[in-house]
């Protein structure tokens, strides 16, 4: 097992096309991870793969947040996509991060999120009493309509607004991810255009009449300390909605996608609810909605007898961690009572820049999983698991048709 620090000789590490990630990520980091610890991307990036280096490099002071440089990397040199890369709090350090993520912790405080859980359920609930006939799209019908109904209720968003901003998010997050290309980007540009008007004319609609919402005391408090500026409140916003929406939905496909594919872990949860908080665990270890978090090297930083070149443009893949053996029997076994799970859940990242809404995914996959169980007990898939693409980033799902009777 390798570890971070002083190297003695250099070794170069493999060059792997993101053709070839995007491809088979789960072959491709258990292939490179048994040779060495990181492995270079070739677009110039590098990738740690193993779950030790990144747990203790992610608390290292010679990396910060990367900024703009993954957009640059992309070719996004211009326009809203660069100003959501450049000024969202999940790229940005110090006391500017501190500014721009600390009007929105109180909301997703644990304590919050728990009293929130009996109305988390009765949404569940409510979407699943509009189910019609003997199948549906699980993915368009519940994994993305439960997510955003809960993100526009805790905002204080019009439920007609939802399919409007669920599609710009769908289309701005690709930019998360290496799944898009540069006939892609006027489309995905769009879309954030799209996005931040919708939520200019939102948080205008509050300062002109202000409500007893969140939206309205966020920007009280906000323009009160005048720390960020009008564009820097409108992309914390738009941060929050686009964080809110999409992982959840790919993470609640998943979940439920796999327990129905291991139909004994399926009948284990549907006897024993007290085994939901471990499929959960297992299923955002398994097969993860983000495959990575990032940061910018500020000088050489040694990984066993391999280097990362400072000012360079580092992945740490959470989907190679969580499945690295050193850590995890069986790891590539879909196990729901599985017991070396970490304390802290790796795929909500690490550090003060750990996931805001930690909390309120946990309870949506947790609450939305046990309204499902009561409700459709004989849930089954139609075509087999959904198409899951991506190996850093916000990754991406297919359709998943399912049947219950």
């Amino acid at each position: 097992m390798s570890q971070a620090g002083d190297a003695t000789e250099i070794s170069q590490p493999a060059v792997v096309t993101v053709q070839a990630l995007e491809a088979d990520p789960h072959g491709v980091f258990r292939h490179h991870r048994a040779i060495g610890p990181v492995i270079q991307r070739d677009d110039g990036s590098f990738i740690v793969l193993r779950a030790r280096d990144s747990e203790l490099l992610l608390k290292d002071k010679r990396f910060c947040q990367p900024g703009a440089a993954f957009a640059k990397l992309r070719g996004i040199n211009n326009g809203m996509l660069l100003a959501l890369f450049d000024q969202t709090m999940l790229t940005s350090n110090g006391a500017m991060h501190r500014n721009r993520r600390s009007p929105f912790t109180r909301a997703f405080a644990l304590r919050i999120i728990l009293a929130l859980r009996p109305s988390i359920r009765q949404a569940a609930h409510n979407l699943l009493d509009d189910w019609a006939g003997e199948e549906v799209d699980f993915v368009d019908h519940y994994a993305a309509l439960l997510p955003a109904h809960l993100i526009s209720e805790m905002l204080g968003l019009a439920k007609a607004d939802i399919p409007h901003f669920t599609q710009c998010v769908y289309e701005v997050s690709r930019s998360l991810s290496f799944t898009f290309g540069p006939d892609d980007l006027p489309d995905i540009e769009r879309a954030a255009q799209d996005l931040y008007s919708y939520v200019e004319r939102v948080l205008e609609n509050r300062r002109r009449a202000p409500s007893d919402d969140f939206l309205s005391h966020f920007l009280a408090d906000v323009e009160a300390a005048g720390e960020l500026s009008p564009l820097d409140v409108v992309i914390q916003v738009m941060t929050v909605i686009i964080g809110g929406t999409d992982t959840t939905r790919v993470a609640m496909a998943m979940l439920v996608g796999l327990l129905l594919e291991h139909p004994e872990q399926w009948q284990a949860v549907l006897q024993d609810h007290k085994l939901i908080p471990g499929a959960v665990k297992e299923s955002l270890r398994f097969e993860p909605s983000v495959g990575s978090v990032s940061r910018m090297t500020t000088e050489d930083v040694p990984v066993g007898n391999y280097l990362l070149p400072a000012g360079r443009y580092v992945t740490f893949s959470v989907m190679s961690a969580m499945r690295d053996e050193a850590i995890y029997q069986k790891p590539d076994t879909f196990d729901i009572r599985r017991g070396d799970h970490s304390r802290l859940h790796p795929v909500f990242g690490a550090g003060s820049h750990r996931c805001l809404g930690e909390a309120l995914a946990l309870a949506e996959l947790e609450e939305g999983l046990a309204a499902l169980l009561d409700r459709f007990p004989q849930l089954r898939l139609v075509d087999g698991l959904p198409a899951v693409s991506g190996h850093a980033g916000i990754r991406r799902i297919g359709p998943m048709p399912v049947r219950w009777a």
